[in-house]
């Protein structure tokens, strides 16, 4: 299934996209794709997305998960990243906090903050808990997961880096983690550790990789996560992103207002978003 939430912002209505790629209304079944619908998705297999009412028009998609609890990120998860990033690539998964105040839908503007002169782009894969769980064993990771979307962390460089304490201060500015266009369930997704990602800058070909050079996957980092802390369902997990980001380049380029920033993941939908000066 494809599923998404549509509708104004705060307002979102639950819906899946049918095999015409049409929107169809979910509101009749569930309050939103959030917590409790995700961690049993099997009330939504069931229903003929024919029978479900369509929607008209071109209504704005908001973030594919509604009620986030938690916004995880993973640093420098691809090795050529890191070199780019000029760092190591860690011994263990760099965890950082993405505050949920930055979640957005994925054509929704990119907010650049005041004084703001290397806001910056990541393509990256999320998956979203469905099944909670804590101590989860490898072996049985997949299925505490309800399935996978876009993600374009977003990241202001010298608040990251240069403005002292952790990263989530670089990363959590408002529109900063737009989510989306649709949440692919785990059955539809063969293999989350091969997909081909992309993103473009004003047409621009930026980053053109894979999921498949990610240092730890999926499995691993469903495992690894839950020794810290209990996973509950909607909680979101970004996986990193592969070389070809802003700061990388020599020299650095950085996102201003008025740029256009396209990105996707193989099987998993694309976003667009326009660059606005924050006000």
């Amino acid at each position: 299934m494809k599923l998404v939430r549509y509708g104004t912002r705060g307002a979102e209505k639950p819906g899946m996209i049918d095999a015409e790629g049409r929107l169809r209304d979910l509101s009749a079944h569930v309050p939103d794709i959030a917590g409790a619908v995700l961690a049993d998705l099997s009330a939504l297999q069931a229903l003929d997305p024919a029978s479900l009412p369509l929607v008209e028009g071109d209504p704005r998609y908001g973030a594919c998960v509604g009620q986030i609890g938690k916004f995880i990120c993973i640093g420098l998860n691809y090795s050529d990243h890191a070199a780019e990033s000029g760092m190591a690539v860690p011994p263990e998964p760099v965890i950082f906090a993405k505050y949920t105040s930055a979640v957005c839908g994925p054509n929704d503007d990119i907010i650049i903050p005041r004084g703001s002169e290397k806001t910056d782009w990541e393509v990256e894969l999320a998956f979203v808990i469905g099944k909670p769980g804590k101590y989860i064993a490898e072996a049985d990771a997949m299925d505490h997961v309800a399935g996978f979307c876009v993600c374009n962390d977003v990241s202001e460089r010298a608040y990251q880096t240069e403005r002292s304490g952790q990263w989530s201060k670089g990363k959590s500015s408002d529109n900063f983690g737009p989510l989306g266009p649709w949440l692919v369930t785990r059955d539809e997704v063969a293999d989350p550790n091969d997909l081909r990602m992309w993103l473009t800058v004003n047409g621009e070909k930026m980053q053109d990789g894979s999921t498949n050079t990610m240092v730890y996957q999926v499995p691993f980092l469903v495992s690894y996560l839950s020794q810290f802390f209990t996973l509950h369902p909607g909680d979101v997990i970004s996986t990193g992103t592969p070389p070809g980001v802003g700061l990388g380049m020599k020299p650095p380029r950085y996102l201003k207002a008025g740029d256009v920033v396209e990105l996707g993941i193989e099987g998993l939908g694309t976003q667009r978003q326009t660059c606005v000066n924050d006000l």
